[in-house]
């Protein structure tokens, strides 16, 4: 599992909530247009194809970062929710 912040830019309020109703079931909200979502790879694919549905790439901008358990220990937060923590793996 990898978290990705999901960030959008959508001139169309209809679009801009379809797209904001989708990741949040994906994921939280952590800014008006920026959610993080832990997902693993079979869920961020269904993600995407269930965006690219809701999405007109002339108009529109989604952009989706992958940080790394590296890269997210260096994220810093000033004020508002803490970063989302990536599940560590169980081997049992």
């Amino acid at each position: 599992m990898l978290l990705y912040v999901v960030t959008y830019d959508i001139p169309c309020d209809k679009r801009r909530k379809k797209v904001a109703d989708l990741l949040e079931g994906y994921g939280r909200r952590v800014q008006y247009s920026v959610f993080e979502c832990v997902l693993t790879p079979e869920k961020y694919g269904e993600l995407r194809r269930r965006l690219k549905k809701r999405v007109k790439d002339e108009e529109d901008s989604l952009r989706f970062y992958p940080l790394s358990r590296h890269t997210l220990a260096q994220v810093e937060v000033w004020g508002g929710l803490p970063v989302v923590q990536v599940p560590g793996s169980v081997i049992i």
